[in-house]
C-alpha cells in the first residue's frame, strides 16, 4: 500500500511538473508572438513611409495633410526632454539611493518604508503625473514648455531610477562597507569613493532604463510639454515629442499621414532598442565585475 502511494505521489509530481512546464512554454510563446506581431505591424506599415527627408526635416505647411516635411522637431524634442529629465532625476536619485544603502543601512524599518513609498510612486500611472505636472505648471505660472515637460517627466522617472539604483547598491558586499568604516572612512566617503565606483556599470544601466522610459512616454507630457512644428531653442518654448507625434498623426483620417505615424513609431522603437541593448551591455559588464 505504501509503495503504491509512493508511486502515485511520484506520478502526481511528474504530472504537476509537466503541466507547469507547458504553462511556462505557452506563456513565453504568447509573449514572444505578441512582441513579434507588434514589431512586424509597425515595420510593415512604417518602413515604406520612412525616408531621409522625414528624419532630417521639420514639418512643412500641410504636413499633417500629406504634404512635405518630416519629424525632426519631434526627434530632437524627445532627446531634449528625456535627456533633461534624466539628468534632473539623476541629481535627486543617486544621493537618495546612496543614503538608503549607506546612511540608513542599519535602520531596516525606515529603509523598507522608503522603498514601499517608492514602489507606490512607481505604480502611479503616468497620466496622473501629467495631471499633477499641469497643476504645478499652473501654480508656478508656467506655460506649456520644454521646462514643464522636463519637470513632469523627471518626477515620473525618479522612483524608477531610485529603485533600480537601490537594487544595484544592495548587491555590494556588506563586508566591503564595514571594512571602509573600520579604516576611518566617513559614510559620505564610503558612498562616493568605494560603493559608487563598485557599482558604476549597474548605475549606468539604471540611468539608461530610466531614459528609455522617459523618451517613450506620452501621457506625462500631454498637458505640459505642448506641441510645435519647430525645434525649441529655449526651455520656455513648447516642444514636440515622438509619442505625441505618433498620436497626432494616427488620429488623422488621411491614410498617408497614418502611415507616417507608423514610420515615427519605427524611429521611436529603434531608439528604445538601442537604449535597451546598451543597458544590457552595461548590465553584463556589471555582472562580470561582480563575479571577479
Amino acid at each position: 500500500m505504501k509503495r503504491k502511494f509512493r508511486v502515485n505521489r511520484k506520478l502526481l509530481k511528474k504530472s504537476e511538473e509537466l503541466l507547469f512546464r507547458v504553462f511556462m512554454i505557452l506563456s513565453t510563446t504568447i509573449i514572444i508572438m505578441a512582441l513579434l506581431a507588434i514589431i512586424a505591424s509597425i515595420l510593415i506599415k512604417g518602413v515604406p513611409s520612412l525616408s531621409w527627408s522625414m528624419i532630417s526635416e521639420t514639418p512643412k505647411g500641410g504636413y499633417y495633410f500629406g504634404k512635405e516635411g518630416g519629424i525632426l522637431n519631434a526627434i530632437i524634442g524627445s532627446l531634449y526632454l528625456s535627456t533633461g529629465a534624466t539628468l534632473l532625476a539623476l541629481v535627486v536619485s543617486l544621493p537618495l539611493a546612496l543614503y538608503i544603502n549607506i546612511h540608513k543601512m542599519k535602520q531596516k524599518r525606515a529603509v523598507n518604508s522608503i522603498r514601499f513609498i517608492l514602489d507606490l510612486l512607481w505604480g502611479i500611472p503616468s497620466i496622473v503625473y501629467g495631471a499633477f505636472g499641469f497643476m504645478l505648471m499652473v501654480y508656478l505660472g508656467l506655460r506649456t514648455s520644454l521646462l514643464a515637460g522636463i519637470l513632469t517627466v523627471a518626477l515620473f522617472i525618479i522612483p524608477i531610477m531610485v529603485r533600480s539604483m537601490d537594487e544595484v547598491l544592495k548587491t555590494v558586499p556588506k563586508g566591503l562597507i564595514e571594512s571602509a568604516f573600520s579604516l576611518g572612512s566617513t559614510k559620505s566617503e564610503t558612498a562616493f569613493r568605494i560603493v559608487l565606483r563598485q557599482c558604476i556599470p549597474g548605475l549606468i544601466t539604471a540611468v539608461l532604463l530610466s531614459f528609455g522610459r522617459a523618451i517613450g512616454d506620452a501621457a506625462a507630457v500631454l498637458f505640459t510639454a505642448g506641441y510645435t512644428d519647430y525645434i525649441p531653442t529655449s526651455l520656455s518654448q513648447p516642444t514636440a515629442t515622438l509619442p505625441l507625434s505618433v498620436f497626432f498623426q494616427l488620429s488623422s483620417p488621411i491614410p498617408e499621414v497614418q502611415n507616417r505615424a507608423y514610420a515615427s513609431a519605427v524611429i521611436l522603437t529603434i531608439i528604445v532598442l538601442i537604449i535597451s541593448i546598451t543597458s544590457r551591455a552595461f548590465s553584463m559588464k556589471y555582472q562580470k565585475n561582480k563575479i571577479k
